[in-house]
């Protein structure tokens, strides 16, 4: 369970309605236990919207597929389970297998990258980091790492607060492997 509960409906204030409104209105997103949780601060729900916009960025440099596996190995390194299984539906949803994922060369240099983001707090060895800098300009490279950043505030943030996956989701959580 949740350790701060998100905000209900008739619990919320105008600007709170208003705010989702407007973001179901600009990005056809629903609003998740996430979204209702950071809404108990506005600026909060705000600021963390704006990963509609990076994302948006980040498509233009990867691509849609390559995008939404980026933002995967981000929340996947970070452990975060409401992201990772928010991707891997996306993932599946395209017709992929999160775990069998056929990767080219650059593919598979990107997700490490996002990887080692999350896992090394931010230190990317320069080899790795030569890597990816090989393929993108240094305005895509500020792209690519601030939306890393971003993804990784988010996974902190339901990483800590506990957020309950949603029910849309539950089919996509990753299995157990006992093995």
């Amino acid at each position: 369970m949740a350790r701060i509960q998100p905000i209900t409906k008739g619990n919320s204030s105008e600007a709170v309605d208003a705010a989702f409104e407007k973001h179901v209105r600009e990005y056809g997103s629903r609003i998740t236990n996430m979204k209702k949780t950071l809404a108990r601060s506005l600026p909060a729900f705000e600021i963390y919207m704006l990963w509609y916009q990076l994302f948006a960025e980040v498509e233009k440099v990867l691509g849609r597929r390559l995008a939404i596996l980026y933002a995967y190995s981000v929340s996947h390194a970070a452990e975060c389970p409401l992201c990772s299984t928010y991707f891997r539906k996306a993932i599946i949803d395209s017709g992929e297998n999160p775990d069998k994922l056929v990767l080219n060369e650059q593919e598979e240099d990107i997700l490490r990258f996002g990887a080692l983001m999350a896992k090394n707090h931010g230190r990317i060895a320069d080899h790795f980091f030569n890597l990816v800098k090989k393929y993108y300009s240094e305005e895509e490279l500020v792209v690519l790492i601030a939306f890393g950043g971003q993804m990784i505030a988010t996974n902190i943030f339901n990483n800590v607060i506990e957020t309950d996956i949603d029910e849309y989701l539950n089919e996509y959580i990753r299995p157990v492997n006992f093995a």
